[in-house]
């Protein structure tokens, strides 16, 4: 199946750049699929130990239609350059330059 995505560019092609100097980029769908069915394996496991212990799974959010008219994406953009610090980043990742 082919689809598409919304992504920071900047973290895309940290992961590109990482995948292709592992395995080359023609693998990069794959290495995507595999962090996919982590993320998805790590919920079944979740969900059955729950089942096991008798407490209840991780939360679930289920979309609501919105009361006021919106616009998600203006938002979701806002929040991220919120979010960003605007000093470099002792993990080394990109960070938000200060503007004058």
């Amino acid at each position: 199946m082919k689809t598409g995505l919304l992504i920071n560019r900047e973290l895309w092609e940290e992961f590109k750049l990482k995948v292709s100097s592992r395995v080359g980029l023609r693998t990069l769908s794959r290495a995507v699929e595999e962090l996919l069915e982590e993320g998805v394996a790590e919920r079944v496991a979740a969900e059955e130990l729950s089942k096991m212990l008798k407490v209840p799974a991780p939360l679930e959010v289920e979309p609501v239609k919105p009361r006021v008219p919106t616009d998600a994406g203006r938002e979701v953009g806002e929040l991220r350059k919120r979010a960003l610090p605007l000093e470099p980043s002792a993990t080394g990742l990109p960070c938000a330059r200060a503007s004058a």
